[in-house]
């Protein structure tokens, strides 16, 4: 008999039957289903305690069992004093109340249904029961205790009854929250069994490794990935707030390539139009000043048709000209108006010059050459111009091989007085003035004038003559068979090789001038002997005429360079300073003694008194510019180099 019913025969009252829980278990997975019939069998699992159910989410108020603890002995105290001397505890671990097991409980790291599994559950199989809590087995104990020391008494059965309605409310408060935390832990074993159906799952769906993985470190790193998650995706919408207007770096690179190269390319149009532009004034210019000549030239037409004479007609010359028509035609080949003059005025002046038998003496002034430096008369010897031409080539001959240089007046009257002694040397000196002085036409005659009387140096024929030569043996190396012929392109080869600066047209006058026309092959031959030909009278064919007339406007293309250069008007004075800068800059291939001899020249300065470059008294050397010019055009001043050209655009 337990105390209860004790109570209920002192009392004469009857406790309420506290119905039995019955729970129907939840299947898990796999598993069979679990009766809750009275027959049934269940698997006996290890109970959890209230203390392990806290950390899955289900809280549980130990303090309402302290509370009711109290209080009842705060009541019971007032009697019995004396047996109230000290809380009444029973220790060790209490399992809850009522004992059963269902298969909610949750299977810590076990495989649902496996055969290890069956094994276990198979031996600790036992009917389910439920144990009494230990609050109303103490509760039990106490009432048992006070029981013993109850007066039976009237007044006490009083008491007492009224004691048991306080605790029959009391346990009724209690079955209430007993119900509650009832339904409260089938839930809660409700939401494991949930939460293990959903892991199950996963890990079912996941590689093996992951098998075995606690729930509570999955959801840390769950939280932790969403936590990332959510960083990430704020530092996405601040990349995209801070950089939505920004191009990639790559994308920036090629388009500033591009620019550069749009650039590069704008910046050489600009240059292209602005050389196009002014060419295109300059050309504009060059229309204007050609039809300001045109309109000039065609006044001048006017006026010279207008006021002009006939064309004289030269064949009257036939008759009058000793030789007659064939020599006629011979002098005036290839010759214009005024030189068929000048050659008219030679055959009259030689016709004057043999009627003469004496010239007079010039005297001793100092304005007289001193091979003329003569009083009195002096005999006319009458040469004819082959004896004359004769004569001067082997004066100079001697000139060239002479070691000793005088001045060449002098050299040329001590020549006469090796030749014809010194009696007639002085004859001879004056028949040869008047014979060379008459005769312009005539390249020997005219170019010993014009170095005996200081009008051109004598290293201007002397080079002269050396390029002829050197160009005759060029030719004559390439003639292995030494017949005299060479081929068209062989002629122009050394042409081109001995000529390096001439320019193409000039090469191409050269040709023409040889005997090459549009007609012939470069296969085809020339006798290039014929090209160094003389006649009796030392007149040279048209090939060395051209050569010299080429040299000529070549020297005074080379002079009008220079004058361009320094900028200044003839009769300005120039420091030798600046002609040096002038000449090296419209020939910068000049060599320093080239270079020095040309200054010489200019400033008319001997050799010891030519100042190196830097010097401080080459500022104080100056000229007309007009007197320099002159100087070098009587010397022989020739391009070294070709000009430095202007960079290409």
């Amino acid at each position: 008999m337990g105390c209860w019913d004790l109570v209920a025969i002192v009392t004469n009252c009857t406790l309420p039957q506290l119905p039995r829980p019955r729970v129907r278990a939840a299947r898990l997975p796999g598993c069979p289903r679990v009766m809750d019939s009275p027959n049934s069998q269940s698997l006996n699992f290890p109970t959890t305690s209230r203390a392990q159910l806290r950390p899955l989410g289900v809280s549980i108020d130990d303090s309402l069992f302290t509370d009711t603890k109290n209080t009842q002995k705060r009541k019971l105290s007032q009697k019995r004093k004396t047996l109230l001397s000290g809380s009444f505890s029973i220790g060790g671990h209490l399992s809850p109340w009522p004992r059963y097991i269902s298969d909610q409980t949750i299977l810590h790291n076990r495989k649902p249904c496996s055969d290890d599994y069956r094994k276990r559950a198979g031996s600790l199989q036992q009917p389910l029961g439920t144990t009494k809590p230990r609050y109303l087995e103490q509760l039990e104990n106490y009432l048992r205790k006070e029981l013993l020391l109850l007066d039976l008494s009237t007044d006490s059965a009083q008491e007492l009854k009224l004691q048991v309605t306080k605790l029959r409310k009391n346990l009724a408060e209690e079955y209430l929250h007993y119900l509650s935390e009832r339904d409260a832990r089938k839930i809660l074993i409700a939401d494991l069994n949930e939460l293990r159906y959903q892991r199950e799952d996963m890990s079912l769906a996941q590689s093996p490794g992951v098998w075995g993985e606690d729930p509570v470190k999955l959801t840390v790193a769950l939280k932790m990935a969403r936590q990332d998650l959510t960083r990430t995706q704020m530092e996405l919408n601040t990349m995209k707030a801070n950089f939505g207007d920004v191009v990639p770096r790559r994308d920036f690179e090629m388009q500033e390539k591009t620019l550069k190269e749009l650039q590069e390319q704008l910046e050489s149009l600009r240059d292209d139009y602005e050389e196009v532009r002014k060419e295109h004034e300059m050309l504009l210019q060059l229309h204007m000043s050609t039809l300001k000549e045109r309109d000039q030239f065609y006044s001048e037409l006017q006026e010279i048709q207008r006021t002009s004479t006939p064309r004289p007609d030269w064949s009257k010359c036939e008759d009058v000209v000793a030789g007659g028509r064939d020599r006629w035609h011979m002098l005036a080949e290839g010759k214009n108006s005024d030189q068929l003059v000048d050659v008219l005025l030679e055959e009259i002046g030689e016709g004057l010059l043999r009627e003469k038998d004496f010239f007079t003496g010039l005297g001793y002034g100092e304005s007289i050459p001193p091979f003329l430096r003569f009083d009195g008369m002096v005999e006319n010897k009458k040469p004819t111009k082959k004896e004359v031409v004769k004569l001067l080539k082997n004066a100079w001959k001697e000139r060239i091989t002479e070691e000793q240089k005088e001045k060449f007046p002098d050299f040329f009257f001590s020549f006469l007085e090796r030749h014809f002694g010194p009696g007639d040397a002085m004859a001879w000196a004056y028949t040869i003035f008047e014979y060379i002085k008459l005769f312009h036409t005539n390249e020997v005659m005219s170019q010993f004038y014009a170095v005996l009387m200081g009008k051109r140096k004598e290293s201007v024929y002397i080079k002269q003559m050396e390029t002829i030569a050197q160009l005759l043996k060029e030719m004559t190396n390439i003639d292995s068979q030494n017949e005299g012929l060479l081929t068209v392109e062989q002629l122009s080869t050394v042409l081109k090789s001995t000529f390096p600066f001439k320019k193409d047209e000039r090469i191409q006058e050269l040709m023409e001038t040889a005997g090459w026309h549009p007609s012939i092959s470069n296969a085809d031959l020339l006798d290039y002997r014929m090209l160094f030909m003389e006649d009796e009278e030392g007149q040279s064919v048209p090939f060395v005429q051209k050569l010299w007339e080429q040299y000529t406007v070549e020297k005074d293309e080379y002079l009008n360079e220079l004058k361009q250069e320094l900028g200044l008007e003839l009769n300005k004075e120039v420091t030798l300073p600046k002609v040096r800068e002038a000449l090296m800059n419209i020939d910068p291939s000049l060599d320093k003694q080239t270079l020095n001899h040309y200054l010489r020249q200019a400033f008319q300065l001997p050799m010891t008194e030519m100042p190196e470059e830097g010097e401080e008294r080459e500022e104080g050397i100056v000229t007309q510019l007009q007197t320099a010019l002159e100087q070098l055009q009587m010397n022989d001043i020739r391009r070294m180099g070709p000009r430095e050209q202007e960079p290409a655009s």
